[in-house]
């Protein structure tokens, strides 16, 4: 019986031994692989900074095209179709479009060349710049990136901001090295349009309609958010109050409160926000946590009472969300000034 007891203690032993090894294999692995697309990426500016300045001199001159022909074609003989002609050209377009290496080399870790490509096809900057952030700062495949591109998120962006915004945040930001904040992390807006709410809905609604769809709706959110719990209770004074939704980010390393508002913003939802962050600072948040964030979900709110509160940077972020209604007609609203 002693033996048996001892022999399945060696194979529980054994199993967690090989979680754990295996464990820093995948991790070993993981920095593996970003590395090399960091140096990747890295070498590829380099090469088209290179052709670009000392054989192009900065132009596309015919001589320089059949220079770079001949060039790709031994570079692809010595080293594979990953320098072929038009790969070469990519290369140059890049740093033509992203000069500065201090900018690019954060960016790099979190791009594919494949990504990069996908962009380098957009002659917007501001445009290639929006995507540009979002890939990098939410880890886009490939096909959620041309997913993104197709249906216009950009675009939809700039209607559901009077056709006057601009990326939260820009490439400069990513370079700055301070890590996840909440102007890279939040973003407005929201598209909400696969909860199938209909154009009447009340906050219980659209509450119930996110926990049913929550994995979507964290994935729209932005990469690192997970789901805390729901109607979190609140006494204050004894009082009771209920936050909607609590979320945790990752990278922020804090508490992120959700208040859900069928309505345009009004001044009284910074007050109740405010009341809920610092409750949550002095019950629930943990010694090694950052001071906890707000989220303002919204279906409208003005310009110029988001400024005067604060609610376009700071701890506390206001964003509009966008059901199928309204997505439809900020479609329309987009199609109108393309027509303009």
């Amino acid at each position: 019986m002693s033996d048996q007891k001892a022999h399945q203690g060696t194979e529980i032993g054994s199993d967690t031994l090989l979680g754990d090894v295996s464990e820093l294999i995948e991790q070993a692995r993981r920095r593996s692989a970003k590395a090399v697309n960091s140096e990747l990426v890295t070498l590829y500016w380099s090469i088209g900074k290179r052709v670009r300045e000392e054989v192009l001199g900065g132009e596309r001159a015919a001589y320089g095209q059949e220079v770079i022909k001949r060039l790709a074609a031994e570079l692809t003989a010595r080293y594979g179709r990953g320098y072929a002609w038009r790969n070469l050209m990519r290369m140059v377009k890049l740093t033509e479009l992203y000069p500065d290496p201090e900018i690019l080399s954060p960016v790099a870790t979190k791009l594919t060349w494949t990504n990069i490509t996908e962009l380098l096809a957009i002659s917007d900057q501001q445009k290639r710049d929006f995507y540009l952030v979002a890939c990098a700062r939410d880890g886009w495949t490939k096909r959620v990136l041309r997913e993104r591109i197709d249906s216009k998120l950009f675009e939809r962006t700039l209607a559901a901001n009077g056709a006057s915004g601009s990326p939260s945040v820009d490439p400069e930001q990513l370079a700055s090295g301070s890590g996840a904040q909440p102007g890279i992390v939040f973003r407005d807006p929201y598209v909400l349009d696969f909860l199938d709410l209909p154009a009447e809905h009340s906050e219980l609604e659209l509450e119930t309609a996110i926990l049913g769809e929550v994995q979507r709706f964290l994935l729209e959110l932005g990469a690192g958010f997970t789901f805390v719990g729901r109607q979190k209770r609140i006494v204050v004074d004894g009082e009771d109050y209920h936050l909607d939704l609590l979320l945790f980010h990752r990278e922020m390393q804090c508490l992120v409160a959700v208040e859900l508002k069928t309505r345009k913003l009004q001044p009284a939802d910074y007050g109740q926000m405010m009341l809920y962050l610092r409750w949550l600072d002095r019950h629930e948040r943990l010694p090694a946590e950052a001071p906890p964030v707000g989220l303002i979900l919204c279906t409208e709110k003005g310009s110029e009472q988001v400024k005067l509160l604060g609610l376009d940077s700071g701890e506390i972020r206001a964003a509009q969300y966008l059901t199928h209604d309204v997505r439809v007609r900020l479609q329309h609203r987009l199609d109108a000034l393309t027509v303009e």
